[in-house]
């Protein structure tokens, strides 16, 4: 199963990651989208793009208006949620134009430290 994790790091862990992926020619086991703070990735994560990634989950490439349908949104909406998602790497456009989430399962992953 292909999992992604959206998870909560320093820039500077995830550039680490990165260089020595670069260096050694191998890449992490499964994907990894980080955040530099928990309220970014909650921006970006919200209840109604949760739900978008629920539904396209495992789906393959689909058309804006195929995911608002699924969802039982507007697609104008709809449309916005997909373009933030598409932002922050989480969603990709094939070459005719439809979206998809590579990932059949999301894990996600922050600490909450004391303050």
């Amino acid at each position: 199963m292909k999992t992604v994790t959206l998870d909560v790091r320093k820039p500077a862990d995830s550039m680490a990651d990165f260089t020595k992926a670069w260096k050694t020619g191998k890449a992490q086991e499964s994907a990894r989208i980080s955040f530099a703070t928990p309220e970014l990735l909650w921006r970006v994560l919200t209840a109604k793009r949760w739900e978008l990634l629920k539904v396209l989950c495992g789906a393959g490439p689909v058309s804006i208006r195929e995911a608002a349908r699924r969802v039982g949104r507007d697609v104008k909406a709809v449309h916005g949620d997909v373009t933030a998602l598409l932002n922050a790497g989480i969603l990709i456009r094939t070459d005719d134009r439809r979206i998809v989430f590579l990932f059949e399962a999301v894990k996600v992953e922050f600490l909450l430290h004391v303050a």
